[in-house]
């Protein structure tokens, strides 16, 4: 459960870290299943349904830069979708019905951990209202050294959902930094021990350096809803299956419709990826804006 503080803070910057919500065996839980993900990861030489690679992955040092909806492929991960910590800190900002939507598992090993552009999640997916949110899991310390998350402050209350699309008119997941939408100079680090979590608004906007350091960060992410927010490009698997993402309180067929701001993700680029691929190849670059 979050203290008023932290409820304040967050509605304040758009994001927390709330210190100390996993214990020090559930990390090393995480972190031994990890290794053994990495480490079959030698018998793989392109993205798959399961791993997005860095550039440099080989047999000999294999190098994963995402694990996808990890929840699917450990009990470790899914556990952790209805861990009793995390789900107490999204009631106290959203109440007691929660849906839960995907996760993913970044790595940014040491030395080489690839950055994230700046974006906002909210253009990937807007939805009938704002109670959205990611909850990171630090599997690892996580310091400016090492590519944290950075979040810009107040950016959740933008009045307007920034451009996430190319020069060619497509959607691409990123914001250009040299539009100058937002102050970059003034983005602040979500740092902490392993074992806390973060949780950021859907339209914070946000992004990751690499990891320069000798230390690996690993962030498992997982986006949660309101049970009252709704997908406005629907939902395919039908409402049976929607209905079972519920992770605490009671479905409904209500839809809370709040005068927030929509861009929709259209039209996609050619080809869809993780985010790491729509993004490759951008000319403005995290690690370029954030030197101006």
């Amino acid at each position: 459960m979050l203290t008023e503080a932290q409820k304040a803070e967050y509605d304040r910057v758009g994001a927390i870290v709330v210190p100390d919500v996993l214990s020090a065996a559930e990390v090393a839980e995480l972190r031994a299943v990890t290794d053994g993900f990495v480490e079959r990861a030698r018998q793989v030489t392109a993205h798959d349904a399961i791993y997005d690679l860095e550039d440099s992955h080989t047999p000999q040092q294999p190098r994963v830069r995402r694990i996808k909806a990890p929840h699917l492929h450990h009990e470790a991960y899914g556990r952790l979708v209805r861990h009793p910590g995390i789900v107490a800190c999204l009631q106290s900002l959203w109440g007691p019905d929660i849906r839960f939507d995907t996760a993913k598992l970044n790595l940014k090993s040491a030395g080489f951990g690839a950055a994230v552009e700046w974006h906002q999640d909210w253009a990937f997916y807007p939805h009938t209202n704002d109670d959205l949110a990611a909850v990171g899991v630090m599997m690892d310390d996580m310091e400016l050294e090492n590519g944290p998350l950075l979040i810009i402050p107040g950016s959740h209350k933008d009045p307007v959902v920034h451009d996430h699309h190319g020069e060619d008119g497509c959607f691409c997941g990123a914001m250009d930094p040299g539009r100058k939408e937002v102050d970059y100079r003034a983005a602040v680090p979500l740092t902490g021990r392993a074992g806390s979590i973060t949780i950021h608004h859907v339209r914070a906007v946000h992004g990751s350096a690499p990891n320069t350091s000798n230390r690996d960060r690993r962030l498992l992410l997982f986006q949660f809803r309101a049970a009252d927010a709704w997908p406005l490009l629907g939902f395919p698997e039908g409402i049976e299956a929607y209905d079972r993402l519920m992770v605490s309180g009671q479905p409904g067929l209500s839809p809370r419709l709040a005068p927030v701001p929509v861009r929709l993700p259209l039209p996609p680029a050619g080809k869809q990826g993780s985010i790491y691929e729509n993004q490759k190849g951008l000319k403005n670059r995290y690690f370029a804006a954030a030197a101006e």
